[in-house]
C-alpha cells in the first residue's frame, strides 16, 4: 500500500536504489508540470529560433516542422516515462537489463557527457541573458549564479525539483503568454513577417530533426522523475501526462523563438529583450530562473548516471545523499569550466552538439523501448540490475551492444553536420534524416535477433533436460 498524503523527507535519501512501494508518492499530473515547467526557458526559445536563423524557413513551415518534430519525438520520450512507476529505478540503471552490467557502461558514460553539455549550454544562456538585462552582473557572474541555484536543487533531490518545476509551470507559462501578447499587440510584427525566408526540404527536415531530438534527449532520464510514482499510476496516465507536458512546454517557447528570429536579426537573447520592451526585465528574470530549474534536472540525472557507473564497478557501494552532493559538485565544476571557456562560440557549438547527440541516442532508445514493451513486456529482475555480474542479464548482452553500434553506423551516410556530411545527405541537399533511419532499422533488427536468441536458449535448455 502507498500513501499519497504522506510527505516524503525534504532531503531525498535515495539515489539509484529501487524505490520501495511504501515510499511511492505523487500523481500523474505531477509529470505534466515537471515537463511543462522545465521546458519553458531560454534554451528552448533559442532552439526554436534555429528554424528561421540557421535553417532559414518561413514562419508557417517552421511551425509545422517544430510541431511535427516535437509530437513525433515526444512519443519516445513518454514511452520511457511510463517505465518509471513499474520498475522504480533510474533509466540508466534499467539499461543494464538490455545491455548487461558492463555493456551498459558505454551508453551511461555517453549520457553523462550529454548532461554536462546541456548543463553548460544552459549556464551560458543564463549568464548572457542576465548580463544583457542586469549590467551590474557580468556574464561569468551570471553563469555562476545560475549554476549555484541548480546545485542546491540537485542536492535536495527529487521532491524539491518537482516543486520547483510546478511553480515554474504557472510562472513561466504566464510570462510566455505575456510575451506573445506584447510582441503582437505592443511591439508589432514586421509587415513582411510571413514572407521572410523561403521553404526548403533541407531546412524543413533539419528543423524537424532538431525538434524531435529535443524530445529524444529526455529519453535517458525521463523515468528518473516518474520512478517514485505509485505502481497504480499506470503506464497510460504516466505516458499522456509526460507527453503533453513536454510537447506543449517545448512547442510554445520554440514558437516564441521562431517569432523573435523573424522579427530581429542577430542574437536571439538581445532580440528577446528588444521585442519585449519594458517587460524585458521580468521576462529575462523568469526565463533565467527557468534555466536553473532545468539545469537542476540535468545535474540531478547526470549525478545519478555517474553514480550508476560507480556502482557498476563497485557493486557494494550504496550511494546516499552525501555521495549525490559530492558527485553533483564535481560534475558542476566540469560544466562550469566548459561554460566559461566556450561561451564565445556558443551557438555554433550548441548546434553541433545536439546533432551529434542524435546519432548516439537514437539506437539506444530503439533498443530500450523494443526490449521493454515487446520482449520483456515490462517484467525485469530488478535485483539483477545491482549485481556486478548482471544477474540474469550478464556482463554483456552482445545482441544489444552489436545493434547499438550498428545503429550508429547505419546513420553515417545520412549525417549532415559541419564536421561530416554523408553521401546520401549530400545527395539530398544536406537534409539530415539519420534519426529516422536509425529508428526504422534498429527497432526490427533488435526485435528479431532477440527473439531468435531467446528461441535458441530455450531449445538448448530443453536439450540439456533431455
Amino acid at each position: 500500500m502507498h500513501n499519497n498524503n504522506s510527505r516524503p523527507a525534504t532531503l531525498e535519501l535515495s539515489t539509484i536504489q529501487p524505490i520501495a512501494h511504501d515510499k511511492r508518492h505523487g500523481r500523474a499530473r505531477d509529470l505534466f508540470t515537471i515537463w511543462f515547467g522545465s521546458n519553458i526557458m531560454l534554451l528552448t526559445v533559442v532552439t526554436g529560433a534555429l528554424a528561421v536563423t540557421v535553417f532559414k524557413l518561413p514562419f508557417m513551415a517552421a511551425m509545422v516542422a517544430i510541431i511535427a518534430g516535437n509530437l513525433i519525438g515526444g512519443i519516445f520520450m513518454a514511452l520511457h516515462s511510463a517505465q518509471g512507476p513499474q520498475l522504480g529505478v533510474p533509466q540508466m540503471v534499467q539499461t543494464r537489463g538490455q545491455f548487461g552490467s558492463y555493456g551498459s557502461l558505454l551508453v551511461v558514460a555517453l549520457v553523462v557527457i550529454m548532461y554536462l553539455g546541456f548543463f553548460a549550454s544552459n549556464l551560458v544562456l543564463g549568464g548572457q541573458s542576465l548580463h544583457s538585462r542586469y549590467a551590474v552582473l557580468s556574464t561569468n557572474q551570471g553563469i555562476v549564479l545560475v549554476g549555484l541555484i541548480s546545485v542546491v536543487a540537485t542536492v535536495f533531490g527529487y521532491r524539491l525539483i518537482h516543486a520547483y518545476t510546478r511553480v515554474m509551470s504557472y510562472l513561466s507559462g504566464a510570462v510566455l503568454l505575456l510575451c506573445f501578447v506584447w510582441i503582437i499587440g505592443v511591439h508589432g510584427l514586421p509587415s513582411d513577417f510571413l514572407q521572410r525566408n523561403e521553404i526548403s526540404l533541407q531546412g524543413f527536415l533539419g528543423t524537424l530533426s532538431i525538434a524531435a531530438l529535443w524530445q529524444l534527449a529526455y529519453a535517458p532520464y525521463v523515468s528518473d522523475y516518474s520512478r517514485y510514482m505509485p505502481v497504480d499510476t499506470g503506464g497510460r496516465a504516466a505516458f499522456w501526462s509526460s507527453y503533453w507536458g513536454c510537447c506543449l512546454g517545448s512547442i510554445l517557447p520554440m514558437a516564441l523563438g521562431i517569432t523573435i528570429g523573424l522579427c530581429v536579426e542577430g542574437d536571439i537573447i538581445a532580440g528577446l529583450v528588444e521585442v519585449t520592451g519594458s517587460i524585458a526585465t521580468l521576462v529575462v528574470a523568469v526565463f533565467s530562473i527557468g534555466i536553473a530549474a532545468t539545469n537542476a534536472m540535468n545535474l540531478y540525472c547526470g549525478t545519478l548516471s555517474a553514480i550508476t557507473v560507480g556502482q557498476t564497478l563497485v557493486p557494494k557501494w550504496s550511494a546516499g545523499p552525501v555521495s549525490r552532493a559530492i558527485t553533483a559538485l564535481v560534475l558542476f565544476s566540469i560544466s562550469l569550466a566548459l561554460a566559461l571557456l566556450g561561451q564565445d562560440d556558443f551557438m555554433a557549438n550548441y548546434t553541433n552538439f545536439i546533432l551529434l547527440l542524435l546519432y548516439v541516442l537514437v539506437p539506444w532508445t530503439a533498443i530500450n523501448l523494443v526490449d521493454y514493451y515487446l520482449i520483456a513486456h515490462g517484467s525485469y529482475d530488478v535485483a539483477s540490475f545491482f549485481r556486478r555480474d548482471g544477474g540474469i542479464y550478464g556482463y554483456f548482452n552482445w545482441t544489444a551492444v552489436g545493434c547499438y553500434v550498428l545503429g550508429i553506423l547505419v546513420q553515417i551516410p545520412f549525417m549532415a553536420t559541419e564536421l561530416y556530411t554523408g553521401v546520401i545527405a549530400r545527395a539530398m541537399g544536406g537534409a539530415d534524416i539519420s534519426w529516422i533511419v536509425g529508428l526504422v532499422v534498429i527497432s526490427p533488427v533488435y526485435y528479431f535477433v532477440s527473439q531468435r536468441r531467446s528461441g535458441l536458449r530455450a531449445i538448448n535448455v530443453e536439450g540439456r533436460r533431455a
